[in-house]
């Protein structure tokens, strides 16, 4: 996963300075202290044109938006279940429809929203590899996700950062849940 922050004293720091909401991950950018990780996306896309121009492209970032967050809501769901044996199953039957419906809203473009990186490349992305990580087979009948993922990861700036120590393996959720905590 590409994003991932933890509690320690720059949470502190964060409520000492006025912010509204004390939450992980944060970013302070001049005047501006913004808090939730899908409104600092969205912000760093606003301000580095990174949302989509015509008002087509727009829509498609607000779908996309919406969709990876359901999709990550519903894996959270199930990873934190006590029932995830159970749910798991149930969750792997639906994954492969689930990765249909992002295949086909890629279609052949470059980008989720055509062919310019939007900040949804960045979620689109982030559910990807959560799920590949998940079930790593998932994305092996979907060759435009596989490719969409190796075009992400080859990104000259997101490559350098993979590769850097500031990528540390990380565990996906937080240690109450059943799966993804370590």
């Amino acid at each position: 996963m590409l994003f991932a922050c933890s509690w320690n004293t720059q949470t502190q720091a964060m409520r000492r300075r006025d912010t509204s909401w004390a939450t992980l991950p944060y970013l302070i950018d001049g005047p501006h202290k913004i808090t939730q990780s899908n409104a600092i996306l969205r912000y760093l896309g606003r301000k580095h044109n990174l949302c989509g121009e015509t008002e087509e492209e727009k829509i498609r970032v607000d779908i996309l938006e919406n969709q990876a967050m359901d999709v990550s809501n519903e894996l959270a769901r199930v990873c934190y279940s006590p029932d995830f044996e159970k749910l798991k199953g149930e969750y792997l039957e639906q994954l492969p429809g689930m990765m249909k419906l992002f295949s086909q809203f890629l279609g052949k473009q470059t980008w989720f929203v055509g062919e310019k990186i939007t900040f949804v490349d960045f979620l689109a992305y982030d559910i990807l590899d959560l799920h590949r990580i998940f079930e790593p087979k998932c994305l092996d009948a979907f060759p435009n996700l596989k490719n969409f993922v190796a075009r992400f990861e080859g990104l000259k700036k997101i490559s350098a950062y993979m590769k850097s120590s500031r990528f540390l393996p990380t565990s996906l959720y937080t240690k109450v849940a059943t799966w993804g905590n370590k």
